[in-house]
């Protein structure tokens, strides 16, 4: 039988480079879910709020499938950036020429378990 992995919400094609986002996924990683809110509504990056609702959804996802937990008992299990496809766009540049601009997507995979132990 598989091992139990947690709750997990995935939040797919985000336009956002993984780069600038990844950083603060590794500010909350291992922490409890509410002080890992707490953490990402006072940063100021773009990402933060992206993580945030992909956390909510996970968190949420875990409440409704055990109604015995409650969201003290919830911690950050693993928080993935993946690279998404880019969108390709020209950026017009002098003298006629023209250069490629990508705007990266990213997704975000948050798992959130209960704390064993305690």
């Amino acid at each position: 039988m598989a091992e139990k992995t947690g709750y997990r919400a995935v939040t797919k094609f985000l336009i956002a480079s993984p780069t600038k986002v990844r950083p603060v996924a590794n500010v909350v990683k291992q922490k409890t879910c509410s002080e890992a809110m707490a953490i990402l509504e006072n940063m100021p990056q773009k990402g933060a709020k992206l993580i945030r609702g992909t956390m909510k959804s996970a968190i949420a996802n875990a409440l409704y499938a055990n109604k015995k937990l409650d969201e003290d008992m919830l911690y950050v299990k693993e928080i993935r950036i993946d690279e998404g496809p880019r969108l390709k766009r020209v950026w017009f540049r002098a003298r006629g020429r023209a250069d490629m601009l990508l705007k990266r997507m990213c997704h975000i995979t948050v798992v959130v378990d209960e704390k064993a132990g305690e």
